[in-house]
Formats: structure tokens, sequence, C-alpha cells
């Protein structure tokens, strides 16, 4: 192993250290989830890998302006300000290896597992070099402005386009235990920023969101689909199902259990 190898893994531990810190402190989980999931559900196995940029995927594209401005993108210029220190301190990492790092950390932090990653992602250089609005999910109808009939219909269309099957789409659609939605960036409820109109869980006060049980939760407000939403585990198929009133159900979420593919 070469000193650049060696120089290399030693700061990719020492910033895997640091975003865990921060994310301890800021109770940040579900944006940065939310932000690697948003830079890398662009990617279209149809057009493969061998065109990059065209192929979209964790490429770092989120960072510009032009993605940014995409509807499902809303809020998360949030996370890539609270990421900018971080790349301006290790300006050899990649935009791309960054937020993935960020995310998987995350994950870990929220009592998930430690999820292998390779780094060595390449990013784009230019906004011209983003994807298209429109590679996302869309929560309710009408699905993609009514070219797709059905949640289920929609839900196939957009991951088949990533290479997942029906069963990765529904475990894939688990990471929805983390994290809020909020009236001011999705628009799919009616809560928004702070207490005034957030439910029993998202409130400054909410207790045992975390997975240590530590108090805090960061911004309040916002809507979650389970009720310990800075907690990575399998609660959103429980919450989802239960239908209950202080928790979110999206259409993309309850066609999971109506479904017969995605029920097995």
């Amino acid at each position: 192993e070469s000193e650049y190898v060696r120089q290399y893994r030693s700061k990719l531990r020492q910033l895997r250290k640091e975003l865990a810190e921060f994310i301890d402190k800021i109770n940040c989980n579900p944006i940065l989830v939310r932000l690697a999931w948003h830079d890398s559900g662009t990617f279209d196995r149809t057009i493969g890998v061998n065109r990059f940029p065209q192929c979209g995927g964790a490429n770092g594209s989120i960072r510009f302006k032009q993605e940014l401005s995409h509807g499902a993108n809303a809020g998360l210029n949030k996370a890539i300000n609270y990421l900018k220190p971080f790349k301006e301190k290790y300006p050899e990492i990649s935009w791309a290896d960054l937020i993935q790092l960020a995310s998987v950390t995350a994950v870990e932090h929220a009592g998930g597992p430690l999820i292998p990653i390779r780094f060595g992602r390449v990013d784009t250089s230019t906004e011209s070099e983003c994807p298209p609005e429109g590679n996302l999910p869309d929560a309710n109808a009408p699905f993609a402005g009514g070219r797709d009939p059905d949640a289920a219909t929609h839900l196939r269309r957009v991951f088949y386009r990533m290479g997942f099957n029906d069963q990765e789409i529904v475990a894939l659609s688990g990471a929805h235990t983390l994290g809020r939605a909020f009236k001011e960036r999705s628009g799919t409820v009616n809560e928004g920023y702070g207490d005034r109109t957030a439910t029993d869980y998202t409130r400054s006060d909410a207790k045992n969101i975390r997975s240590d049980n530590k108090s805090g939760v960061g911004m309040s407000g916002g809507r979650s689909w389970s009720k310990d939403w800075l907690t990575f585990n399998e609660k959103y198929y429980e919450d989802v199902k239960s239908g209950h009133k202080e928790l979110l159900q999206l259409s993309t979420d309850k066609i999971l259990f109506v479904d017969p593919q995605f029920r097995k």
C-alpha cells in the first residue's frame, strides 16, 4: 500500500469521525440520507455507466443550484451547506464520496448497520452535467404528471430504471423510518417548520426519538412516518400500516401493503 493510499484512508477515517460528531450534535441524520438518495437516485441503467455523467447516479451533481432547484430537492441546500466545511477541509474527497459517506455515517449513528462503502466516485464538473428533472418518485398522484396511472406502476417505472426489483423497492422505502416531510418542502403535509404545527413526535420536546434516547430533535416541526424518526429500524412498516393520525402515510407508502407483489 502506497503512502498516498495510507494518507487517503487516514483522512477518510478522520472525516467519518468528524461527520459522526456533527450529526450527533445537529440531529441531521434524515436530511443527509435524503441528500445521498437524491444524488444517486437519478441513475439510469438503460444509458449505462460507460456514458458518464449522462447515466446520472452518485456523482455530486446535486451540489449545483440547477439540480437543487428541482421540486423533489426542496430544502436540500441545507444539507449541502452542512457539508461544505467538510469539503473545504478535505478537498481531495469528492463531493460524491462525501455525500455518500455522510449518509452511511448518519444511518450508523441512528442505530443502523455499518454499511460497507467504496470510494473513488468522480464528480460532475458543471451545471450542464446535471440530470433533467423528474427522475425521482412522486409521493402522491398525479404520478409523473399523469404518465403513470397509479402508485405501484410509478414506483416500478422509476426504480426498475435504476435496476431495483420489487423486494428492493420495499426495502428502500423503509428508509422513510428516518425523517419527516414539511409543508415548506414537499408540501405533502400541513405541518411546517417549528412547534406551532408540529405533531406529538416532531415537537422540540418530543422524547425517545433518537436511538440512544438522548434528548433533542434538531429543528422541530413537520410530520414523520415513524414515531422514533431519528432511529434506524423497521418501525416504518408497522407505523405506516397502523394508519396513526399523527404519522405520515403517502400513496407510495400505502401501496406497499396493497400490491400483491410488494406484499410478498
